[in-house]
């Protein structure tokens, strides 16, 4: 069905992984998508892999949509200007910014514990990860804004604040509640969206497998197996993109396996994986991360006290004393 047909996005690093996956999934649904990268034929970037944005708006429309490539280094305040204002000229609107850069950029250090960490590989870091995504929605919420309507999607890590393997993910969580709560009189939600266990180029690479035969790639990892194409979280942002009313979600950190079972959307092949409850069953041979995650825990419940105090009662509550 095309809900979207007539819509007008940007997928920010839609070259490969989850950004080429959304970008998919919102053609799906009939939607103009404008895909970004640094990636062109004969000019990769700095990561040296094959995939361009080319390729990626090619199966946008082969799958329903209006796919256009546009090179664009986020990280360049004259390019992303230059974007939004060719999108505005063009299309003369903008509904749905995917903030996909920099989502397995293999060339930053994003592992590395600060005792080793090089401080020009972290301004990198943070340039490449973080300035990039503020810098893209500070030239995009204006032409959202014209219209009191939008949706932000912050592609993240974890479903829980710091419930991922780099720190640096989490920045984008608070980023799209910070979002959120600036552009609530605007009308435009921000939501941060992570995918489960994603099979996406490099890792059928690292698997030796392709989308084909991706399951022997269980035989090394048995987690494998419960992994899903960058396809299910495209078609998860694309049904969020949908509904009229994304603003009741403003804020919130989601994932591709929750959006999929509320809004009845399935991977490529008919399958819904659910990484949450993959976890509950391997979570006995990772008691460090269950750890991690109960001081986690223990942590936002201390900081939701604290918020509550400064809140106060709510209205109805004070009317009934």
């Amino acid at each position: 069905m095309k809900k979207l047909k007539g819509r007008v996005v940007v997928v920010a690093g839609a070259t490969r992984g989850a950004g080429r996956g959304i970008a998919r999934g919102l053609g799906e649904t009939g939607a103009t998508v404008y895909c970004t990268g640094r990636s062109t034929p004969g000019k990769p970037s700095p990561y040296g892999r094959p995939e361009t944005i080319e390729e990626t708006a090619e199966l946008v429309t082969a799958g329903g949509g209006t796919g256009v490539p546009v090179r664009v280094d986020h990280t360049v305040e004259t390019e992303v200007r230059d974007l939004f204002a060719r999108v505005g000229k063009e299309a003369g609107r903008l509904d749905v910014l995917v903030n996909s850069v920099a989502g397995e950029d293999p060339t930053l250090a994003w592992h590395e514990p600060l005792a080793k960490f090089d401080m020009d590989q972290g301004l990198a870091m943070i340039r490449q990860a973080v300035f990039s995504h503020l810098l893209t929605v500070k030239h995009a919420a204006p032409l959202m804004g014209r219209r009191r309507k939008g949706l932000i999607v912050e592609v993240t890590e974890g479903d829980t604040l710091m419930g991922s393997s780099s720190g640096w993910k989490s920045i984008l969580k608070v980023f799209a509640y910070m979002l959120a709560e600036e552009l609530r009189k605007s009308r435009v939600a921000a939501v941060a969206v992570t995918p489960g266990y994603l099979r996406s180029e490099t890792m059928l690479e690292h698997f030796g497998v392709t989308e084909t035969n991706w399951r022997e790639g269980g035989k090394k990892d048995p987690n494998f197996l419960e992994s899903e194409s960058p396809l299910l979280i495209g078609r998860a942002v694309a049904a969020l993109a949908a509904d009229p009313k994304v603003l009741e979600h403003s804020g919130d950190v989601t994932s591709s396996w929750e959006l999929a079972r509320r809004y009845g959307v399935v991977d490529a092949d008919g399958r819904c994986p659910d990484w949450s409850a993959n976890w509950e069953k391997i979570a006995p041979a990772h008691r460090w991360l269950t750890e991690g995650f109960r001081r986690e825990a223990e942590w936002l419940d201390r900081l939701a006290r604290r918020a509550e105090r400064y809140a106060g009662k709510p209205a109805a509550e004070e009317r009934a004393t």
